[in-house]
């Protein structure tokens, strides 16, 4: 791992935004509330599964410092120009080194527990765009992707 011991704490935040498309017939039924699963309700336990994503980050990529997490929010909304669910994750903590890597695990994670829950569906399911949109703190300050929609397009439903 790179050395951060020197580096002085502060306030880092990091947002990430993807989203994964869904076939007609499984947007309906997410739509209608009818995907019915023994594990619960698609958009709640993904959210769920994306917060203790961004807590075990450290563990699943190599050599990513463990950092403790201030802040963990993770949003899922269905956009039906797009036919898919969105997911933006917000990761803060005040430390040595950012969150970006704790925002992107949460938001693939949430994601891939979308399509866990709704492979009985369907299996034609895309997931993309995967992102980080915005990053605060550390020496590099503020930064904003200008490339990508923002995070508020295409929220619906």
């Amino acid at each position: 791992m790179v050395s951060v011991t020197a580096k002085p704490s502060t306030l880092r935040e990091a947002k990430a935004l993807g989203r994964i498309l869904l076939p007609p017939h499984t947007f309906d039924l997410l739509q209608n509330n009818q995907v019915h699963t023994l594990k619960g309700n698609v958009l709640t336990v993904a959210q769920i599964a994306g917060i203790q994503a961004a807590k075990s980050t450290s563990q699943l990529i190599p050599l990513c410092h463990p950092l403790l997490l201030g802040m963990i929010d993770v949003k899922l909304w269905l956009c039906k120009e797009r036919r898919s669910v969105e997911c933006e994750a917000t990761v803060q903590t005040t430390g040595k080194t950012g969150v970006e890597m704790e925002a992107l695990t949460a938001t693939s994670v949430a994601l891939l527990t979308v399509y866990d829950m709704c492979k009985a569906s369907s299996k034609e399911m895309t997931i993309e765009g995967i992102q980080v949109i915005e990053k605060k703190g550390g020496k590099s300050g503020h930064w904003k992707a200008t490339r990508f929609p923002a995070a508020e397009e295409g929220k619906s439903v």
